[in-house]
């Protein structure tokens, strides 16, 4: 994971915590692996890495780089799947990891069988509940409540049960609550 950490070292966007500047994905690495480990303290390796490496070298890939409509945006994020699952594979690869594991990381972060493979659903709820905890309050402040709406809906469908529940009890704003509650329904 180290070496994960080391290539999101160099995101030239930070966000300021505390006292101290964190590069934006390097931030993010380490609010996946902290979520997971709160949910799921006993996670495989191959998912403890997989959550770790969710947005490795993210900052590549702009996405004003895409139109800024529905096909644009999941245009880039199906080359940002490819871009993480790439680089995590050639760290894990140079550092020794056999074949089937890097394998099993990069279905992970290619999302493949969401919904069917356990690991796979619990990385997408955890991927859901960072964006809720950490993101959702600067990304609700550029959009009107349909689009927050759309948008919480979404995300509350790609979660099990068990995510939906553990959403409803993060520390939100009435509106926020009253939002996915709406969600929800």
């Amino acid at each position: 994971m180290l070496l994960f950490d080391d290539y999101n070292n160099h995101d030239p966007k930070t966000t300021r915590v505390g006292d101290k500047e964190i590069p934006d994905n390097l931030l993010y690495a380490q609010r996946m692996s902290s979520t997971l480990m709160e949910l799921h303290p006993d996670a495989s390796e191959h998912l403890q890495l997989a959550a770790r490496c969710q947005h490795i070298g993210r900052w590549a890939i702009p996405r004003e780089d895409y139109p800024m409509d529905r096909k644009g945006y999941l245009q880039w994020r199906s080359h940002l799947k490819m871009h993480h699952a790439n680089i995590a594979s050639t760290i894990l690869s140079n550092v020794g990891y056999d074949e089937n594991t890097i394998a099993r990381i990069r279905d992970l972060l290619l999302k493949k069988q969401l919904k069917l493979d356990p690991e796979m659903q619990i990385l997408e709820d955890v991927i859901c509940l960072v964006f809720l905890k950490y993101y959702f309050n600067d990304f609700a402040q550029k959009h009107d409540e349909e689009k927050l709406l759309s948008i919480l809906k979404k995300t509350m469908t790609k979660m099990s049960k068990n995510g939906v529940e553990t959403a409803t009890l993060l520390p939100f704003s009435q509106t926020t609550k009253s939002l996915i509650l709406k969600a929800i329904a």
